[in-house]
């Protein structure tokens, strides 16, 4: 009996292996994890070159962890124990709490801060003369709201916001501080965006500290739709879905959108883009997600006023409020646009320009800001 017990477990054992690694080899691989909101690594080309490099066995590791049989439950089992069994404060980079799940962010980047500095001013110099008012305000990531009180490490928020209003003071760029008007309910549990039916006080500061006003008559449209936010699938840990909401009224029903592709070609699109609900980030329902340059159009506007918003994902949701108190909203990403030609797209001649970014890119830009 003693002989054969070990015979046994090692039969197991290699049949488990066996198992898995044909499991790996040969079964059909995604292109596309909905819960981590990423492409996954696929079977590598078959090559000599390759093979006798090692390029061939490095980009299958890649494959086989992105591939693996049984990866979520793997992942979620891996959650439980470092979480629930070891006590770790974190999990792949997120952590849960109050309700909520949030990213670590920390610590502050010195480098981006001048990245982000050096680029505004670039902007400004090229670009914007005295027919221009200038305006930044800052979006504090949720994580603002939970770090201390949860005992995760965090940004110095107070300090990073006294950076920017020292900014603006040297630069005459006026700071709005909507920080005030935010608190961790305003943002969903599962993702790092807030929720544009709780944002509405932060679209009338940002209006009336631009000299415009908007109303606060909105119907709020329910999306009947589960929204797992980014964090959801990088929590790896069961969790219950958000509700996403969009805001309309008669302004916001009478408006258009366009995306500008290139020099001479522009595409219609919606305000929002409820098809996007059934997408991997029902998000970007918000005018169509993370594209580069967007007109909003308000034909009914009771002025002749433009707004420029040089804007992360945060500007997709509050844009649609914002742009009723302006003849057109253009917003600018310029993680996907270089800052560098845009004169080529953009009139500046007499409007506003709003630099309306959350802590979070902020806090990372130097690998983004082109």
């Amino acid at each position: 009996m003693k002989k054969i017990q070990p015979i046994v477990q090692t039969v197991v054992i290699g049949a488990i292996v066996l198992s898995l690694t044909l499991a790996c080899w040969f079964h059909t691989p995604q292109a596309y994890s909905i819960s981590e909101r990423s492409e996954l690594k696929q079977f590598p080309e078959w090559s000599s070159e390759a093979i006798l490099s090692g390029k061939f066995m490095e980009e299958f590791e890649e494959y086989a962890a992105d591939q693996f049989p049984m990866r979520d439950t793997f992942r979620a089992w891996k959650a439980f124990v470092a979480g629930k069994i070891f006590l770790q404060s974190d999990n792949n980079g997120v952590y849960e709490a109050f309700g909520h799940i949030s990213e670590t962010e920390y610590p502050e980047s010195v480098d981006s801060f001048t990245h982000a500095k050096n680029t505004f001013d670039r902007i400004m110099a090229n670009y914007l003369n005295d027919t221009n008012r200038v305006y930044l305000s800052i979006i504090p990531d949720k994580n603002a709201f939970m770090a201390d009180e949860s005992g995760h490490l965090s940004l110095d928020y107070d300090a990073f916001y006294q950076k920017w209003r020292d900014y603006c003071h040297e630069t005459d760029v006026q700071y709005i501080d909507i920080v005030p008007l935010l608190e961790l309910s305003d943002y969903y549990r599962t993702d790092t965006h807030w929720k544009q039916e709780c944002i509405v006080d932060v679209a009338q500061t940002l209006a009336e500290a631009m000299g415009t006003t908007i109303p606060d008559d909105y119907v709020t449209h329910i999306s009947d739709t589960p929204f797992y936010g980014v964090y959801s699938g990088r929590y790896a840990l069961p969790y219950d879905a958000d509700t996403l909401c969009y805001l309309t009224n008669e302004a916001i029903d009478g408006m258009t959108a366009s995306e500008r592709l290139d020099l001479e070609n522009s595409r219609e699109m919606p305000i929002y883009d409820l098809e996007k609900l059934q997408g991997p980030d029902p998000y970007e329902t918000y005018l169509s997600g993370p594209l580069s340059l967007i007109t909003v159009e308000n034909p009914n506007a009771s002025s002749d006023k433009n707004l420029i918003v040089f804007r992360d994902s945060f500007g997709s949701s509050v844009s649609p409020l914002l742009a009723q108190g302006y003849k057109s909203v253009t917003l600018v990403d310029i993680r996907y646009l270089s800052s560098r030609n845009l004169d080529a797209f953009l009139d500046f001649e007499g409007s506003d320009v709003l630099f309306l970014y959350s802590t979070m890119v902020l806090n990372s830009c130097k690998d983004t800001f082109k």
